[in-house]
């Protein structure tokens, strides 16, 4: 089920909420604005009208993969309705929530848990490309595309989630990442990961079977990233 709201805070916050409250999974909220948006670390997202913002439940069942491995599941998903409305392949994944037009953020995903609920949270730039103060974004408009429905994008969105994660379920994180591989940035690309640890750089190496970033040293060692800010260099 898709509902829609005029504005909310953040649909993250009203699905969390509603997923204490007993929400079944495949439930989705869409808001035509955010006053209170939000990204990775707590950052402010801003959320003109427009644009995509959207949250949906997943609910974690006896057998089911590790739970990071919905954040591949979400970009997968996202990346491929992203391109197929654009209609040219303009768009890479960045590890771990990012979608882009070369540099620049087109779309994000953000994932949170209670009990054994995730709230997978995506926010896509359709029409307007929001100010960001530390990256730049664009939008499927700014990259020639048409001004998509938010309606009609979120029916393509939540359709193409529900085959991926059936395919996470039936035949675990493999596929997935073979796909999320496939649609990131090409592997040598320099990277630098901001880590509990500090800044490291490298060259991208692909994804360890769980999913975990891995970065090659200029000495030719290969750094595991499980959190952290990536960047492109």
């Amino acid at each position: 089920m898709i509902r829609t709201v005029a504005e909310t805070g953040s649909t993250n916050a009203d699905m969390l909420a509603a997923a204490r409250a007993g929400a079944p999974e495949g439930d989705w909220l869409r808001a035509e604005r955010q006053s209170g948006g939000k990204g990775r670390a707590g950052r402010s997202w801003q959320s003109p009208a427009g644009n995509l913002y959207a949250s949906t439940i997943v609910r974690l069942r006896s057998g089911d993969p590790e739970a990071p491995g919905l954040a591949l599941v979400a970009g997968v998903a996202l990346e491929e309705v992203a391109t197929a409305w654009l209609a040219k392949d303009a768009l890479r994944l960045k590890w771990p929530n990012d979608l882009l037009a070369g540099d620049a953020k087109l779309a994000g995903i953000l994932l949170e848990r209670v009990g054994d609920a995730v709230v997978i949270g995506m926010g896509v730039n359709l029409g307007v490309a929001p100010e960001a103060l530390d990256r730049a974004t664009t939008s499927l408009v700014e990259l020639g595309g048409s001004a998509p429905d938010p309606a009609a994008f979120i029916e393509d969105l939540a359709a193409a989630f529900a085959r991926w994660l059936d395919r996470w379920r039936a035949e675990g994180l493999e596929p997935v990442r073979k796909r999320w591989i496939e649609r990131a940035h090409p592997i040598g690309t320099a990277l630098a990961a901001s880590a509990a640890e500090g800044r490291i750089e490298g060259l991208f190496d692909g994804l360890d079977p769980d999913g975990t970033l891995r970065l090659r040293r200029a000495d030719g060692r290969i750094e595991r990233i499980n959190a952290g800010d990536i960047f492109l260099l």
